[in-house]
């Protein structure tokens, strides 16, 4: 008798349990035949071969330890979701100008290092813009001013060095509408959650004030995940799979959804928005891990 699958959710050394949120797997997937368990994705010692897959859910860590992360990928022995070679093009934000390519509605982006990143926002002096590394999570090192004004123009010199970073116009609608987090499973649209930053800020992570509520059906939620799916669509000709799980966060900007972020790595799902998601993603799942086998 073949054993049951098991299941590896990545999580990280300093927070190895799962959220709360993503804990709702757990019974889903075992109502699927898969054992699951939540395994940092730096754990030392641990034997990646006793497991038949890896799920990232929460390595959070992982731009503080970027290339050993990349590496860890890399090496798996087994399949993982998503895969390694989307997640390495989805950890560099420069990814949204080659889905602009693809005729996808992406909030308009410039790419520079930090050494040229003064002189490029003085060409935009008096607009209001963001300043975000390519390689960040959690609006870490994200920056909003007004380009050319001395107190924003201060802070610059504290942002990593190292880094290229990207420069975008400041989307009045994100304080007015919030911004769309909609999640899609095999391609297929599963949920959905609004999420409005707190007020006199423009952030809307929780840890730093955001809301987040379940969205409810509308017209503009359905002309939303009618465009989320064509970004997904675009992947193909970028020579990526349809990824096991996706968040594609936007934003509507007259009328139009327009595409702030694809994530594809390590993404809060918002399982709790519908208690019949996590069942979409073990069924997913479980057709994979039979594939591979």
């Amino acid at each position: 008798m073949s054993t049951a699958p098991r299941l590896a959710l990545a999580t990280y050394l300093a927070d190895p349990d799962l959220s709360a949120d993503d804990a709702r797997l757990i019974p889903a997937l075992s109502a699927q035949g898969i054992a699951a368990l939540a395994v940092p994705w730096n754990q030392p010692g641990f034997d990646w071969r006793t497991v038949d897959g890896v799920l990232l859910r929460s390595t959070w860590d992982y731009v503080e330890h970027y290339e050993a992360f990349l590496a860890w990928l890399a090496a798996l022995p087994v399949p993982v979701f998503n895969a390694p070679e989307t997640v390495r093009w989805n950890s560099d934000k420069r990814y949204l100008l080659q889905l602009a390519a693809t005729d996808a509605d992406v909030v308009a982006t410039e790419i520079t290092c930090a050494r040229e990143l003064p002189a490029r926002l003085a060409t935009r002096r008096g607009e209001l813009v963001v300043v975000k590394p390519a390689i960040s999570a959690s609006a870490r090192d994200t920056l909003r001013g007004t380009a050319g004004d001395a107190a924003f123009t201060a802070q610059l010199p504290g942002l990593p060095s190292a880094r290229h970073y990207l420069i975008q116009p400041f989307v009045p609608e994100i304080e007015t509408h919030g911004e769309w987090s909609l999640v899609f499973i095999d391609g297929e649209y599963s949920h959905a959650v609004l999420k409005r930053p707190a007020r006199g800020d423009f952030r809307v992570q929780p840890a730093h004030g955001g809301t987040v509520q379940a969205a409810e059906p509308s017209n503009t939620l359905s002309a939303a995940a009618r465009a989320a799916r064509a970004v997904l669509d675009g992947l193909s000709a970028l020579g990526h799979p349809m990824p096991l799980y996706a968040r594609v966060d936007g934003i509507e900007i007259g009328g139009r959804f327009t595409l702030m972020e694809l994530e594809l790595i390590e993404p809060a799902l918002h399982w709790h928005a519908d208690e019949q998601a996590p069942g979409r993603l073990a069924r997913a799942a479980a057709a994979r891990l039979s594939s591979a086998r």
